[in-house]
């Protein structure tokens, strides 16, 4: 088997178009012709069923000599003509439009800003503000630019703190150094944590979380942290990525969590880090007031706000969610690993925190 990576030599507009043909058009043609196949089978199955019953009689009324009638000149094209030259147009157009859309897509990045009133949150505390970077996904579908911008976008919101939410790399390990570079380059007055996410994980787990530790940047994986922000103590949690799904995952999520409140600082005020949003029913349970998350890229491709592949795979997707005295807020992210956004803008999202009662 060749080792030879193919992807940094082909042009993102070459990749996008092959990703959304394997995803989209392959599964879309195929549909089309099952669909042609089954009419064209019913159509002779009708024909035949028909010459089934014609009667002998039928055929004693027809003509003994062919009728020679004059066909005029055509001047537009058949109905077969019509649709044979739309179903030979259809993957051109689809590809370039569909490129063209989704480069544009992959290009843009929004802030979207959130401001929460925290029952529990420390008179200290009010009006601190948070910059929720998620699902960064450095790689070949997410460009320098965007990269770029992201780090100007967040440096330029001087926020208190930064707190990354998992999916630094989208997959190999040969782009973890650019990762860690972008990580470093955020500014905050108090600091950035990150944990990790899934595609972190898929190349070679143990090394990214090594090289992460080595690099310096504070890494949370089912560990907790303590800083001063404006000389009040605040305490990070954060999950560390395990494989899991439904009943298993949520089973996890309780555990992880249930040891977490047992390290809890009485006079701290905790945030809960989890790279997956179906952690928030462990931290509401918990009590936990706030919990950042990703991972689900705000569903992706979405009809609307509410219907989509968000809401078909998560139970929270994208932005702000309330369970009692607990808030979680899920990030869009802002890279990608597949090559089109719908009505899932990728973000960086800011945050402040006030006091209920101010």
């Amino acid at each position: 088997m060749c080792d030879l990576d193919w992807t940094p030599y082909v042009p993102a507009a070459v990749l996008v178009a092959v990703m959304l043909w394997h995803f989209f058009g392959f599964v879309f043609g195929l549909s089309i012709l099952t669909l042609l196949g089954a009419v064209r089978g019913c159509k002779w199955l009708l024909r035949t069923a028909a010459k089934i019953r014609k009667s002998p009689s039928d055929h004693a009324k027809l003509p003994t000599a062919p009728v020679t009638v004059a066909q005029p000149r055509r001047s537009v094209l058949t109905r077969r003509e019509f649709f044979g030259a739309c179903a030979a147009l259809t993957p051109p157009l689809f590809t370039v439009g569909s490129t063209t859309v989704a480069l544009a897509q992959l290009k843009s990045l929004r802030v979207r800003r959130f401001t929460l009133s925290v029952p529990t949150l420390p008179r200290q505390l009010n009006g601190m503000t948070i910059a929720h970077v998620s699902d960064i996904h450095v790689g070949r579908i997410t460009t320098s630019r965007v990269l770029r911008k992201m780090v100007s976008i967040t440096n330029a919101l001087r926020t208190d703190l930064v707190l990354m939410t998992g999916d630094l790399i989208n997959y190999e390990m040969s782009d973890l150094a650019e990762g860690i570079a972008l990580i470093k380059s955020m500014e905050s007055r108090y600091g950035l944590w990150m944990i990790e996410g899934n595609h972190d994980l898929i190349e070679d787990g143990d090394e990214f979380e090594r090289r992460i530790k080595a690099s310096g940047v504070p890494f949370l994986m089912d560990e907790t942290a303590v800083t001063n922000v404006r000389g009040f103590p605040v305490q990070f949690f954060g999950l560390r990525w395990l494989i899991g799904g439904g009943r298993t995952q949520d089973a996890i999520h309780i555990a992880q969590v249930r040891s977490f409140v047992m390290q809890r600082q009485a006079d701290a005020f905790p945030i809960l880090l989890a790279h997956h949003p179906h952690a928030f029913d462990a931290a509401a349970k918990a009590g936990l007031p706030l919990t950042l998350a990703g991972h689900t890229h705000g569903g992706q491709l979405m009809l609307d706000s509410q219907h989509g592949v968000g809401s078909a795979f998560f139970r929270y997707w994208s932005g702000l969610y309330t369970r009692g005295n607990s808030q979680m807020i899920v990030s869009n992210g802002v890279g990608n690993w597949f090559p089109i956004r719908i009505n899932a803008p990728a973000e960086i999202v800011h945050i402040t925190l006030r006091c209920a009662d101010v």
